[in-house]
């Protein structure tokens, strides 16, 4: 082949319409032809080599179709031929079986095709594999200068029309990256990290900022407006993209209109091939999702009613306080209220209770405000400097919240009750909400201002109050109650007519305990169900073991509000009564009027069942609860029992003589009897057998006692014998 063919063969490349069109693929295709026609060839081939796995993918080829359509071996298993490939321009040879340079091509591919002779020529841009230009025949001649010399001609312009290929792939990547970039809802920018400067931003930015791009675009960092509102935020989150660290957040911020809008944004550092750093810095409007995800928290953490925080969110906050002080207040007699003005009136209580609470919160700057159950609310004030500061401001919230509310036509006087806890003596002991419940107990227990504080001894009795629980879960089993009983006198005709079962705690450590030490654990513990079952049994037996003596006397059994309402009460009864054959009218069980009031409706209709089995039903404490006339007309009541506090005072207080006088009277219209507790005077006495009061019971007669001693004391007193 002469040399202008050469040359001719080439011109037909550069110049083909596929080379300046950077076609690599149809370019390969007019090579392989022309070299096939043009040199003493059987076969031409060009395939493309992947530089990071060294994988050949074939683009074209050109010659007659060989017996045996075998295909060439990856590079990747050809180790030799690979290493030669990359070091060498080309690799020559006119005996392929014997090459030691193509033996890895040897068995499984030249000798198969018969192949003896082949030109494998690199195809490289910048140095790198890009690809092989191989020609083949069959016999065994020496390639010359000249056919090396072509190949290797033909093998740089395919680079250079692959290289073209890459180029425009590249920019039509860049100019989609671009176009993308533009299109998109989502903020994109580019900061110089060297000067701070914003090279590059979207369109996005003027649309979700309102700001013109002119003002940004070629403008230092800083001119943003995250940047001015949010300084802290926004050049911590610069120092750490500088650093190499991604940095992330969102925040509110104001457009120059006055509008908010939320922005979440990432910011990435990236460095360029010629070593300049750049940030990435990618953000979108996330206003709407924010705005849900704030009803979603108003959902979840927030009470619907009086739009302060819920217990849950309330609990969480205060796991993280060490220091301040927590304020509970409880309105004492809420649910009477409810019951007897209905829940409508009952929410607009609390709604103006918190509007108080919320108003208070504001003065001391705080935001943890809660309502943390029906009628408990709970917020957590700043420790005041001065001692004194904390009583002041107990004693303003107290009054504030006790002042009158309107509720439609009805002038309303709050009961608050509030429990103080300074949360960084308590915090490492017991939840500060534990012991502010603690010290609310002893806070509605006042009769004047209803404020306590938690402090050491609340703390010492509250620790006992854990152990007397622990030692009640074996205290039934162990068999340490006993039932002790008080007699009941009749004022009329000076007998003794009646026994209170009034239980005992012979506690193994402690000695003899009285209800009061472990009856309101009990109850806030439930325990208080198991210790009245087994009060109610016992109480019945002794009850069949005075009968069968012919002693008649009448038992009386308190009962808890627990066990009144827990639903198996007549079945107990009647289960006793059953048992035991205690005769009717004999058997009376206590409750407050206070539990009786909780569920008028099921009260009614236990105790109607219970007086049909022939129990007796007696109101005890009575005149310190909120019964009324029209409620005991309903209950089949067949005794009040006048609280003791009415008739300690009866020599010094011309009040209580009053109530007492009221209620003696109101007892004989409905005609019910009437046993006044407490007495401890002669005087006492006289003025209720004066007011013509049925019955008796307290220490000038006895104190309750076991069943051996009150068996005595009725021998001695009435002069019966009881074994």
């Amino acid at each position: 082949m002469k040399t202008r063919d050469y040359q001719h063969l080439l011109e037909l490349i550069v110049n083909s319409t596929a080379k300046q069109e950077g076609d690599f693929t149809r370019t390969a295709e007019l090579a392989t032809e022309l070299l096939c026609q043009q040199l003493a060839v059987k076969h031409v081939g060009v395939s493309a080599i992947c530089s990071d796995t060294d994988a050949t993918t074939e683009i074209a080829t050109y010659g007659p179709q060989f017996k045996h359509q075998v295909v060439r071996p990856q590079p990747s298993l050809c180790a030799n031929y690979l290493l030669e490939l990359k070091s060498k321009r080309h690799i020559a040879s006119d005996d392929t079986k014997s090459d030691p340079r193509l033996s890895e091509f040897a068995e499984a591919y030249f000798k198969p095709r018969g192949i003896n002779a082949s030109l494998e020529v690199a195809i490289r841009i910048n140095g790198r594999l890009e690809g092989v230009l191989y020609l083949e025949r069959k016999d065994f001649l020496a390639w010359t200068e000249s056919e090396i010399h072509i190949a290797s001609q033909v093998a740089d312009q395919l680079a250079l029309t692959l290289a073209t290929h890459n180029a425009y792939e590249k920019d039509e990547r860049l100019t989609l990256l671009s176009s993308a970039m533009e299109q998109s809802e989502q903020i994109s920018m580019l900061v110089n990290l060297r000067t701070d400067i914003i090279e590059y931003v979207n369109q996005a930015h003027e649309v979700i900022s309102g700001t013109p791009l002119s003002k940004v675009k070629g403008k230092s960092v800083l001119r943003l407006d995250f940047f001015r509102q949010h300084p802290e935020m926004a050049n911590a989150a610069l120092s750490r993209v500088k650093e190499g660290i991604v940095a992330k957040g969102e925040t509110e911020i104001t457009r120059s209109n006055g509008e908010r809008y939320w922005l979440r944004f990432s910011a990435k550092q990236f460095i360029t091939q010629r070593g300049n750093h750049y940030a990435l810095i990618c953000a979108e409007d996330c206003s709407e999702e924010m705005s849900y995800k704030t009803d979603l928290e108003r959902l979840a953490w927030r009470c619907s009613l009086t739009g302060l925080y819920n217990r849950s969110f309330f609990n969480k906050e205060l796991d993280k306080c060490t220091e301040g002080h927590l304020f509970l207040v409880d309105l004492r007699g809420f649910k009477r209220f409810n019951d007897t003005y209905g829940h409508e009136k009952g929410d607009e209580l609390l709604i103006e209770i918190a509007r108080r609470l919320r108003h208070f919160a504001r003065v001391n700057k705080t935001e943890l405000l809660a309502r943390v159950g029906s009628d408990e609310f709970a917020l957590i004030v700043k420790s005041p400097a001065q001692a004194g500061d904390l009583d002041y401001l107990l004693k303003r919230l107290y009054h504030q919240l006790s002042q009158s509310v309107l509720i439609g036509r009805d002038n309303v006087d709050p009961k608050p009750a509030i429990a103080i806890v300074d949360i960084a003596s308590v915090e490492q002991l017991f939840a500060p909400l534990t012991c502010a419940d603690i010290a609310l107990q002893y806070a509605k227990k006042k009769q004047s201002d209803a404020i306590q504080v938690f402090n050491n001894a609340l703390l010492n009795a509250f620790k006992e109050d854990a152990q007397i629980e622990r030692d009640l879960q074996t205290a039934l089993r162990s068999r340490e109650f006993e039932l002790y009983y008080q007699p009941l006198k009749d004022l009329r005709s000076q007998s003794y007519i009646g026994a209170e079962a009034l239980i005992r705690w012979h506690h193994p450590k402690k000695g003899v305990l009285y209800p009061g030490a472990f009856i309101d654990i009990a109850e806030q513990t439930g325990m208080i169900t198991a210790i009245g079952e087994w009060v109610l049994e016992a109480a019945c037996r002794q009850l069949n073991l005075w009968q069968h003596h012919d002693v008649t006397i009448s038992m009386h059994v308190n009962v808890s509000a627990r066990q009144f309402f827990s639903g198996n009460l007549y079945d107990q009864v009647w289960e006793m009564l059953t048992r035991y054959r205690i005769k009717p009218g004999t058997l009376i069980l206590e409750i407050t009027e206070t539990e009786l009031m909780e569920d008028i409706v099921y009260a009614t209709n236990l105790c109607k069942e219970l007086s049909d089995l022939g129990v007796g039903l007696a109101i005890d404490d009575f005149g310190t609860g909120y019964s009324s006339m029209r409620y005991l007309k309903q209950f089949p009541i067949s005794k009040l029992k006048i609280d003791r506090s009415f008739i300690s005072d009866l020599s010094v207080s011309h009040e209580s003589r009053e109530i007492v006088s009221a209620i003696i009277a109101m007892a004989s219209a409905l005609n019910i009897s009437l046993t006044a507790e407490g007495v401890e005077t002669q005087e006492q006495e006289a003025f209720l057998a004066d007011h013509l009061c049925h019955q008796a019971q307290g220490f000038l007669y006895s104190p309750a006692l076991r069943e051996a001693d009150f068996s005595a004391f009725l021998n001695q007193e009435q002069g019966m014998l009881v074994h």
